[in-house]
């Protein structure tokens, strides 16, 4: 278990917004790169990892970038302006630590908020928009800020340490949305020690927080019949939440739907009926406002079985965020039994529902 905490350590605290993902793709590579056949890019930087050469085309994806920030100006009086990559809701974001990474290394920031003291009453509980807010990286004016090699384009990543909580396979981290899905599929080419009746494109996308944009281009490369993205999902088990199918250490979640995506039917029972066989735990959730890269991958050519597995996750598209060990290893776990029964004849079956 080491071994893979510290892999799950490395992979969350690696920075890589939209368009930035490039020291998580080698990451990745340098950690699958013995298990592969094959690996290859797309032109916006996606990695697609392959293996076996017959059989049904399987892509199953995690996407490589999290929700962060972008640098696109500096004020006069030394302040960061930015714009978000990815859904930020404002409140979550006010007084927290962020690194500006530039050329001249990581510069830090926090975001500036008034105190209260200096907030009307009656103005307390308004929510401050985010085009309101800047970065105070502790200097007294442009010409500082600009000796520190920060310039507008620059890459802005939540600060905070990987930890395990009270019970140790509680795991706190940023960018589990979602590096978790990337890292079960590096997890996956690790333990694959059977003969696969298909091929597998284990594929790991650029640029998903702002459109599912490496979904597209690597999978008209990819051209799958079965398309499954493993992402996060919601956990909702908290005070004033609602916990049916939404907790953590219950199983990945098999999505009923998202906001991308209408699963296949017959792929969503294949894969249920796969977890029963296994022994499995699993949830059955839906997402109504976001959507995973199955909502592209499924699209390809003429199109593709599509599903959405999520690992459930607290507090997404935040500082910090919490998943569960088991969730992992289960959600591994279950694309392995999925691989081992995915042969032609079965995607077949899948694909004939509609006919």
């Amino acid at each position: 278990m080491k071994k893979t905490l510290d892999m799950l350590k490395k992979i969350s605290t690696l920075p890589g917004v939209p368009a930035h993902e490039k020291l998580v793709s080698q990451f990745i590579k340098g950690e699958i790169e013995t298990y592969a056949d094959e690996i290859k890019y797309d032109n916006l930087g996606s990695l697609i990892a392959t293996k076996g050469s017959f059989g049904p085309r399987v892509m199953i994806a995690g996407h490589m970038d999290e929700v962060g920030l972008m640098v696109t100006q500096v004020t006069k009086e030394g302040f960061v302006k930015f714009q978000t990559l990815g859904g930020w809701f404002s409140q979550v974001m006010l007084a927290q630590v962020w690194e500006i990474h530039t050329k001249k290394g990581i510069v830090y920031g926090v975001t500036g908020v008034k105190p209260p003291h200096i907030i009307p009453a009656d103005k307390r509980k308004d929510a401050i928009p985010i085009e309101q807010m800047y970065l105070d990286i502790g200097v007294a004016n442009q010409e500082e800020a600009l000796n520190l090699g920060i310039l507008p384009g620059d890459m802005i990543t939540p600060h905070i340490e990987f930890r395990t909580l009270g019970n140790p396979k509680y795991l706190l981290s940023k960018a589990w949305d979602n590096r978790i899905g990337s890292a079960v599929m590096v997890e996956v080419l690790k333990r694959l020690d059977f003969e696969l009746k298909s091929q597998l494109f284990a594929t790991f996308t650029v640029q998903e927080e702002v459109g599912l944009r490496g979904a597209k281009t690597s999978s008209y490369m990819v051209e799958p019949e079965i398309a499954i993205a493993v992402d996060t999902g919601l956990a909702n088990d908290v005070p004033g939440g609602e916990p049916n199918e939404q907790s953590l250490g219950k199983g990945p979640q098999i999505l009923l739907y998202d906001g991308g995506l209408i699963p296949n039917q017959a792929l969503r029972k294949f894969v249920i009926d796969v977890a029963k066989e296994e022994n499995i735990p699993y949830q059955e959730a839906y997402i109504v406002g976001g959507r995973t890269d199955a909502g592209n991958m499924h699209l390809a050519h003429g199109g593709a079985a599509g599903l959405s597995i999520g690992v459930p996750t607290r507090y997404m598209h935040a500082h910090t965020s919490i998943i569960h060990y088991d969730d992992f290893e289960n959600t591994v776990k279950l694309i392995l039994a999925i691989l081992k029964r995915l042969d032609q004849h079965k995607v077949d079956q899948i694909l004939a529902q509609h006919f």
